[in-house]
């Protein structure tokens, strides 16, 4: 298992962000689409898993080439983008539902803006390796602001 992530403080501030948007901002999400959660996911980039989900790596890291394409997982709306976390680099944080948001860290070109809307298998990112000493995506679903093992719905 790989120590590229330890954790930040008591609460991270990556964690006040995904409660602020889990929590606080579910009136941004269109109801159609709060009601329904999302059926299908789709991987985001191809690439073998380097680590898992665990209580200190609360998403995976998949491995791949500097620059390969990556993909949202599911359509939402970009809630963060931007570099202002600590150990994610490059993160792009996508709500999905009033339940779902996935993060997409490390990469190395973000090509989506904060309150864009994304469709699911829409070209989101490049992978890269900032705010990390290997080039990788470092993977999140969080349901209703929790972590939960992104192998679960795949």
């Amino acid at each position: 298992m790989s120590n590229t992530y330890a954790p930040v403080a008591d609460i991270s501030d990556f964690e006040k962000i995904v409660r602020y948007h889990a929590i606080k901002k579910s009136r941004h999400v269109t109801p159609s689409e709060s009601l329904h959660p999302v059926s299908l996911w789709m991987w985001p980039v191809r690439g073998k898993i380097i680590d898992s989900y665990s209580a200190v790596n609360k998403g995976i890291n998949i491995a791949g080439r500097q620059g390969e394409a990556i993909f949202a997982a599911a359509s939402g709306k970009v809630v963060y983008s931007g570099h202002g976390l600590r150990g994610y680099g490059n993160l792009i944080i996508i709500k999905h539902n009033s339940l779902y948001l996935s993060a997409y860290a490390h990469c190395r070109l973000v090509l989506v803006k904060e309150g864009e809307w994304v469709k699911q298998g829409q070209k989101i990112a490049e992978m890269g390796s900032t705010g990390s000493n290997k080039t990788m995506l470092h993977f999140e679903i969080r349901r209703m602001g929790k972590p939960i093992n992104p192998l679960s719905l795949f």
